[in-house]
């Protein structure tokens, strides 16, 4: 996909405040026997498609409004995942704005989740 300059700026000046984590290191953990509080961001149609193992799915569009009921410890540790690794660490950035101390982003998303090899759950309709 094919971002505007004005999107990757957003993203730019956000990753500077964001943690961010590979995907090798998110599957090390989960091969470790680590509970991960996995958050797919995407469209609902994203998810659909796929999803990683574990993971839970509050979409961009209602993370800020739906989070605090879905994950109402803010000190928990939270890795935030979309499509390859742009949307999430807009939405992380968010997240700690609003009081959560511990949200990664996962860099290169799902797409280079699957570009490893790693397991994809089939979506629910």
């Amino acid at each position: 996909m094919q971002h505007s300059p004005a999107f990757l700026a957003l993203v730019a000046e956000a990753r500077v405040r964001v943690k961010e984590c590979s995907v090798h290191e998110v599957r090390a953990r989960q091969e470790a026997g680590e509970h991960l509080c996995l958050v797919d961001v995407r469209e609902d149609h994203e998810w659909a498609r796929g999803y990683i193992p574990g993971a839970i799915h509050i979409g961009r569009g209602i993370l800020e409004r739906d989070v605090e009921q879905r994950l109402p410890d803010p000190d928990q540790e939270i890795i935030l995942y979309c499509g390859g690794g742009y949307r999430s660490v807009l939405a992380a950035d968010n997240l700690q704005k609003m009081g959560y101390t511990h949200v990664l982003s996962m860099a290169g998303g799902i797409r280079g989740w699957r570009e490893a090899g790693y397991p994809v759950r089939a979506g629910d309709a």
